[in-house]
């Protein structure tokens, strides 16, 4: 790849890309002087002064006016495990192209300054309009939610206290309903007991008498 050392360093210290292609909005693909830091420089091994890899590039740090300042390298552990992460600016950092490939290296870092570098703190990123919002509205329910318990609570002694007044009324009236039955059935077994007068049976209807025979 052509140029590489000269435009890795020069991408980096660009101003913003919206700045530079002002005239169109979309990037159809990137020019001869461009790359991908995904495929160039996210990953790449950091070379200190003797030659040695002492890291590799994990991140970009970028301003809020998207320029890139610096890169956060992962150095030491094993395989990820304990390993430290370190901030370098990126005036420190040395592009060069080796065999086509972009080489990376930090030319006045040492063993003991590597060892005393402080560990990169990483800050949360901004929260968005919608965090904002969902902690509106869970501040508003911490806040609403004693009310809510405090009227919960006095429904439901309301609730039992008109319970307790409707319990005499409310025996009251099953006493008297089922007194009610009670009476209704001795009624209905007095009836039953008195046994039915006997019919009276119609009067006999007169035999038709019959005629005389004629005399011959």
């Amino acid at each position: 790849m052509k140029n590489l050392s000269l435009f890795a360093a020069a991408l980096l210290a660009a101003a913003p890309l919206a700045a530079a292609r002002a005239d169109t909005t979309f990037v159809p693909a990137q020019s001869d002087t461009e790359y991908l830091a995904k495929d160039h420089l996210i990953g790449a091994k950091v070379h200190g002064a003797e030659g040695k890899i002492v890291g590799d590039i994990e991140d970009l740090i970028v301003s809020a006016d998207n320029q890139v300042v610096g890169v956060v390298m992962g150095t030491g552990g094993y395989l990820g495990w304990a390993e430290k992460k370190v901030g370098v600016s990126l005036a420190s950092l040395k592009f060069e192209e080796k065999d086509g490939t972009l080489f990376v290296s930090l030319p006045d870092l040492t063993k003991e300054s590597l060892d005393t570098a402080p560990e990169f703190q990483r800050k949360k990123p901004p929260k968005s309009l919608f965090d904002r919002t969902k902690e509106k509205l869970n501040e508003f329910s911490d806040k609403s939610q004693p009310q809510i318990d405090e009227a919960k609570k006095k429904a439901q002694e309301a609730y039992d206290a008109a319970k307790e007044a409707a319990g005499p009324a409310y025996e009251k009236a099953k006493e008297a309903v089922s007194g009610a039955i009670d009476s209704a059935k001795e009624a209905v077994g007095g009836s039953e007991q008195q046994p039915a007068p006997p019919a009276e049976a119609p009067p006999a209807e007169p035999t038709p008498e019959q005629p005389a025979p004629a005399n011959p």
